[in-house]
């Protein structure tokens, strides 16, 4: 059995390939979320890299609650669709957990008419995995498999907050899921145009 301390003494920070350098100290800091708490995941969940203790305070001085859940990130998040057929795409499965906490708090937001942003693709596929045949957010754990497609209709997010992804991705997929397939095209275009940053210390976007 593989422990705690032989794993932080011999194993090192898994950082995405694309980044293409290995891993340095300042990684044990940078490349981590703040909501970060079990570990278990192959990376960090991107979006969530955007928010430091200082804006989780200003957001909660605005009136603005949080929510969280476990996220395992899986490495199928970063492979391409190669498929002729998307549909025919093999979903590597993500585990992740929703606490009965976290689902009774998004409930009552919903029920009183707020909004559920997701911090996140992950976050979206896996709030979106966790409804029962009620259509009510419910406590869960276990792996999904769910592929968001255009099309796909939205049941517990309002909005999302994500970084922007490569091309031919699972990823992309959900954002044009969401946004529109034409709004998503004229944001890409838009952010290769100013020269933005792509994915894990990338900038992001808020859709609503």
């Amino acid at each position: 059995m593989v422990t705690r301390s032989w794993r932080n003494s011999h194993g090192e920070i898994p950082l995405p390939p694309y980044l293409k350098r290995q891993p340095v100290s300042r990684d044990q800091e940078d490349y981590q979320t703040v909501f970060a708490k079990v570990e278990g995941a192959i990376a960090a969940p991107t979006a969530g890299l955007h928010f430091t203790p200082q804006l989780i305070t200003q957001l909660a001085d605005k009136g603005i609650g949080m929510a969280t859940i476990t996220l395992h990130v899986g490495p199928g998040t970063f492979q391409p669709v190669k498929a002729t057929d998307v549909e025919r795409h093999n979903m590597h499965p993500e585990w992740f957990e929703v606490s009965e906490e976290t689902a009774g708090r998004i409930r009552e937001v919903r029920e009183r008419g707020g909004r559920i942003v997701a911090v996140g693709t992950t976050v979206a596929r896996s709030l979106e995995s966790a409804i029962d045949d009620r259509g009510q957010l419910r406590q869960c754990s276990g792996e999904t498999r769910l592929f968001i497609l255009p099309g796909f209709q939205f049941r517990i997010v309002n909005a999302l907050l994500t970084n922007f992804h490569f091309p031919e991705t699972t990823l992309l997929m959900l954002v044009a899921a969401f946004a529109g397939l034409k709004e998503t095209r004229k944001a890409y275009e838009h952010a290769v145009r100013e020269r933005y940053r792509f994915y894990s210390y990338g900038d992001a976007m808020l859709i609503q």
